[in-house]
This record gives C-alpha cells, structure tokens and sequence, in this order.
C-alpha cells in the first residue's frame, strides 16, 4: 500500500469508508424495512382478527360463509377454528381442512394472543405469517387462527436486497473514480511545485515554487518552501560574494610577494635592499597568513562547527592582557588603552575571545582617536566586553551591517573580517556582538556568557 502513488492511496482510502459506510447503511435499512414489514402485517392481522372473533363468536357461525364477505379475503389470506389442544373445527376453503398449530402451539394461542411463522401454509406453499388469539363461543374456550402469505414482504425485500447488491458496488465504483478525480484536482498544486522544482538548479536559483491561491495547507506548504528557497539563494549569493571578496583580497599581496621576489632575482641588488624586499615579503606573508586563518575561521563558523573550548576567565586578566599587547602600538600612534575597574568571570575559549577583543581594539585604533577604554557591563545572564574610543563614530549606512564579511568604510587597509570573526566567536558562545555611537565617540561590544558577578564590586560604567 505504502508503494502506491498518494493520489491512488488517498482514493482507495476515501473508497474504502465510503464502502463501509454504505454497506452498513444498506444493512441497517433492509433490517428496518424487514422489521417494518413484519410489523405491518402482524398489525394487520391482529385487526383482522378482532374483525372476525365477534362473527365467528356467534352460534352457527361458519369461516365459510364469511370466505370473501371482507372479513376473509379470497386469495392469500386464510383462518381457521380449533380448540386449545389443536382439533381443528372449521377452515377457510384454502387450507384443505387441514389445522396450522400444533398442540402445544394451540394451548400457547388458548392462553394469549401470540403469533408464529411457518414456512409453509397448507394449500399455498408460501411462507406464512399466522396469529392465533382465543375467543368463547357457546361458552367453549377455542382458538382464532388467522394468517397471511408472506410471500409479498418477502418479495418487496428481494427486490430491495438485489438493488443494494447492484447499487452500493456502482455507487462504490462512482465513489473511487470521483475521489480519485478529487485526489488529483487537490495534488495539483504539489504536482506544479514539483515540477518547478525540478527546473530548479544553482544558475538561476531566484525561480520559486508556483502557490496557490487560498489559505489551506498546500499554500503554506508552498510559501514555507519559497522561504527556505530564499534564505537558500541568499547563502548561495554570501557564499559567492565571500569567495569573490577572499579571492580579491588574497590577489593583492599575492600580487606584491611575487613583485618583490621578481625584483629580488632579477637584477644584482644590494644586500640592504635584499634584506628590505625580504622584509616586505614577510609582511605580505603575515598578511596572507592572517587572512587565512581569519577566512578558516569564517568558514568554520558558517559551517556551525567553530571549536570551542570554554574555560573560566576573569575579565579583568582579559582586558588587562589585551592592553598590554596594543601598549607599544598605541604609543607609537600617541594614543593611549584604559582598563576600566571590573570584576567578574566569563565562560569562553580563550583564543577566541583574545582574538575578537584583539579585533575591537585594532579598529579602535586605526578608525577611532583619543583614548581607548576597555570595559564591561552586565547584560542578562551574561557579560559584555566592551570596547570604546573617542573618535567620530560609524557611518550610519555602516552600522547595520558592520558585522558582516568584507564590510569596511572608505580608506580601510582591512580586508573587513575582524568584526565579522567577532561576531562569529559571538555566535559560537552563545552570545552577541554588535556596535554603536556613543556620546562622544562609538563603541562596540562581544557579549559571552557569565559564571559569576561578585556582589558589591563594579561591573563598569
């Protein structure tokens, strides 16, 4: 069953229920109708009956002489007279005088009015339908037997239950066909979408599945698949603009390595200028290298698997370290990194947080002036470093996406990685980065999460 095509399950299924549902439905009525015929003629002959006991109550009475008078019709009807131990008396010509209860049959109709099938009545060979209740003449107890054919209900039934045999397997044919018609109009939809689908491939990955129109289950079904086709083109396109701006910012000091070893070997040069173009090759392959890790470290990252391994840090050490490495490259710029008074112990990787923090500081330095000031502040059940300068703030089209990879203002020499690695370190502990403009300058901030805060010292400002 589960290898059938859906359209055909959901029609056998439909078919099935409606097969149960009209044969118990065809049961119930033949049933009914079989009850209501019985009953229709147990209650005709009891009037017949009453009809008759004040005639045949009479001295001298004969069910002869009433035989077709309309109290017996002529035909399929009949009667008789017999006593409580079964000895017939009297009988309507049909029954060729011979008596329709038994003994014990006779005594039961001498006590109460009671009735009785027989599969046969004398002289008609049909089934029959017999009521016997008891009546006195002449002050003798006897018993009045009357009774009709039941071949007619009988009949009316047969041609009731040869209509159901033929009706309900039509109507349970009309049913699959209709419901397989139905299956089909409903999959319609689910059909087109697979199809659209199909033509679906990495070159023009803007094609959306065709929804249609209402609110039922397949509309959302389709606008939910259009969504996820969204967020789908829109990785496609990061992904396309990230290895387009990575492949860009390796071509440059690519570009510069290769220029100076070209000048390197292809002159005699002086051992000083050998040792220069030494020294600027080194650089661009720091600077190559750096730009590795940071795209490794990206890539990690949007694949959801940047390792982390937390240990308890207390932020005040971080700070304070992070301070010491800019120390020399802050004096020679004639600025200066204040670590503000703060207590507490964050839960983070070590390396990670002194990279992102290394980051924020390094942009602080090259886009930011006057004092650098590393701090932090409580931000629910977590800490946010921060890291402020007094310089002249983000640019407002800037902030928004700041964080995102190759984002970097006009006259950067970044490659607009470090607060998107920021960002990612964020991400992989659970927690936010983000930057701001502040009064007197801009800050920006990582937020992981915090083992504790000690009551009663500061946090920051």
């Amino acid at each position: 069953m589960s290898r059938l095509p859906i359209r055909l399950r959901l029609a056998l299924s439909f078919t099935a229920a409606a097969a149960v549902l009209l044969t118990a439905v065809g049961a119930f009525g033949y049933q009914r109708l079989a009850a209501g015929s019985s009953q229709a003629l147990d209650l005709e002959l009891r009037q017949r009956a009453q009809d008759l006991i004040g005639p045949v109550s009479t001295p001298g009475a004969s069910l002869t002489a009433l035989a077709g008078t309309g109290f017996v019709e002529r035909g399929e009807s009949f009667a008789e007279v017999i006593t409580p131990r079964g000895r017939l008396l009297e009988a309507t010509p049909t029954l060729d005088g011979r008596p329709l209860l038994s003994p014990d049959q006779a005594a039961t109709g001498a006590r109460h009015t009671v009735t009785f099938d027989r599969s046969s009545a004398p002289g008609l060979d049909e089934p029959a339908r017999l009521l016997a209740t008891p009546f006195t003449r002449s002050g003798h107890p006897l018993v009045l037997v009357v009774g009709d054919t039941r071949e007619n209900g009988l009949e009316d039934l047969r041609r009731v239950r040869d209509q159901l045999l033929v009706g309900i397997p039509l109507l349970v044919l009309l049913t699959f066909l209709g419901a397989y018609a139905v299956a089909g109009a409903a999959l319609r939809p689910v059909e087109a979408m697979r199809r659209r689908a199909a033509e679906l491939t990495a070159a023009d990955p803007a094609l959306r599945l065709p929804v249609p129109d209402g609110g039922d289950e397949l509309t959302r079904l389709g606008k939910t698949l259009n969504e996820l086709l969204a967020r789908v083109e829109a990785t496609l396109e990061r992904e396309r603009s990230f290895v387009a701006h990575a492949s860009h910012e390796l071509r440059t000091p690519l570009a510069l390595l290769r220029t100076e070893l070209e000048l390197a070997v292809r002159r005699p040069r002086p051992a000083g200028e050998l040792v220069g173009a030494i020294d600027s090759a080194r650089d661009e392959v720091d600077r190559l290298q750096r730009l590795a890790e940071d795209l490794l470290l990206l890539a990690q990252a949007g694949e959801g698997r940047l390792p982390v391994d937390a240990e308890e840090l207390p932020v005040a050490a971080v700070l304070e370290d992070v301070r010491d490495r800019f120390a020399a490259t802050a004096a020679r710029a004639g600025r200066s990194i204040e670590v503000e008074p703060v207590a507490g112990v964050v839960l983070a990787d070590p390396q990670h947080l002194r990279q992102a923090l290394t980051n924020l500081v390094d942009n602080a330095l090259e886009h930011g002036a006057g004092v650098v000031r590393l701090t932090a502040r409580p931000d629910g059940d977590r800490l946010a470093l921060v890291v402020a300068d007094q310089g002249a703030g983000f640019a407002n089209d800037l902030l928004p996406r700041a964080t995102e990879r190759f984002v970097r203002s006009r006259g950067s020499t970044g490659a607009g990685l470090g607060l998107a690695i920021v960002a990612a370190v964020a991400d992989a502990h659970h927690g936010s980065a983000g930057v701001g403009n502040v009064p007197g300058g801009a800050e920006a901030w990582i937020s992981v999460p915090a083992v504790e805060v000690r009551s009663g010292e500061p946090i920051g400002a």
